[in-house]
């Protein structure tokens, strides 16, 4: 089968549980609670060279592929979701240098990436651009050796935490999409500050806010690969990342789904465990189906990017095929996220309401999975005009 796992994903599979179960599980309710960022847990991806999964061995990463990255993000979130988000952030924020940068910007800025001693995100979205990626207004005039940036960037995860941020800016007005640019701002840079910080329903663990800049100065070298190109980099991205919140969500959907059936074992009610019950059977049976049907899916899709090799992936957007089957992953993990985690609830009864479990926790950062890196609605599109030769 195309997505059959080697000998090393499988040993990297089983060290990331191992981690996870140890340094993150016990920490997941607390992390939830406090919606504090986890620099311990931080601290442990990066004694565990995490952080650079995705990034090629010659710019100082595990080179271990799209796959590799997805079976790490899946074991983190089957514990805790907010945690899974260092990786794939890391992930979305580094990719448009990867695919856009020149070779001096990826030799400069990836190898601290991938030691985990710059943490990066992703910058596109504004208060008015969300699915319409290409109307952002957020604009980036060329003065001498500078750009000088204007505008803000909204729902921007990781913000705040990060030390960079590829950020997407309108340098020709007259070219639509065509005259957007990518540019690696730095924290601290003059001009750029954080703005609103989003109380949010779940991943509370993981910083959701705005980028501001005010006239901010950004080095011309810093644009990151051509000018007008950015557009084009933000959607090689995305076509990419949506497989990591495919594994985000399908580790969340697994963690659910063992608490549930670990629950009806023990839970007796009439004189029984509640997992004798036909009814309760026949939830545990309906959501290990959709787990198990979106994992496959989504290994699918991230082998079939991984075949493609790295300077491929990098050239263009991803064949019409890939990114169908990478959009139906996301779509069908995240949607089956929301229902075996609202059934997991179920299955628990009043328990699962309440924060002594983990479920409704689970539930409550399930949601985001239908939204962020392109809603499921726009994942339909994508297969539908892929489907259609539109």
């Amino acid at each position: 089968m195309p997505f059959a796992l080697t000998a090393e994903q499988e040993a990297l599979r089983q060290m990331v549980r191992e981690v996870a179960e140890k340094a993150v599980a016990p920490r997941a309710a607390e992390i939830d609670r406090t919606g504090e960022f986890p620099w311990d847990v931080l601290q442990v991806f990066r004694e565990q060279e995490l952080l650079g999964l995705g990034v090629p061995e010659k710019y100082g990463g595990a080179g271990a592929g799209v796959l590799s990255l997805c079976l790490a993000v899946e074991e983190v979130a089957r514990v805790c979701a907010s945690s899974s988000l260092i990786l794939a952030v890391q992930e979305l924020g580094l990719l448009p240098i990867l695919v856009g940068g020149t070779e001096e910007q990826k030799q400069k800025w990836l190898p601290p990436i991938a030691r985990g001693e710059k943490l990066i995100s992703f910058g596109l979205t504004e208060p008015e651009a969300g699915s319409d990626a290409a109307s952002i207004k957020t604009t980036a005039r060329r003065e001498g050796d500078h750009y000088v940036l204007n505008g803000t960037k909204r729902f921007i995860t990781g913000a705040g935490v990060s030390d960079w941020y590829t950020v997407f800016a309108v340098t020709d007005p007259e070219k639509g999409a065509r005259g957007i640019s990518c540019f690696l701002v730095e924290k601290g840079t003059p001009g750029f500050s954080i703005g609103r910080h989003e109380e949010k329903m779940g991943i509370r663990g993981s910083p959701t806010a705005e980028l501001l800049f005010e006239d901010c100065r950004v080095p011309a070298e810093n644009l990151v690969g051509k000018e007008g190109e950015g557009f084009k980099y933000a959607m090689m991205t995305l076509d990419q990342s949506r497989t990591t919140i495919a594994a985000q969500a399908l580790g969340i959907a697994q963690g659910a789904l063992d608490f549930a059936v670990q629950y009806a074992r023990e839970r007796r009610q009439f004189g029984r465990p509640i997992a004798e019950f036909q009814g309760i059977q026949f939830m545990l049976a309906d959501m290990a189906m959709k787990v198990e049907a979106g994992r496959y899916l989504l290994y699918r899709a991230a082998s079939m990017i991984d075949e493609l090799g790295i300077e491929e992936r990098g050239r263009e957007r991803l064949p019409a095929e890939i990114n169908r089957f990478s959009a139906m992953a996301k779509a069908f993990c995240s949607d089956s996220a929301m229902a075996v985690t609202t059934d997991a609830v179920q299955v628990l009864g009043g328990y699962g309401y309440i924060r002594d479990y983990p479920v409704e926790r689970m539930m409550r950062d399930a949601k985001i999975t239908q939204i962020y890196e392109g809603t499921n609605q726009i994942q339909r599109l994508v297969i539908a005009r892929s489907l259609l030769g539109l």
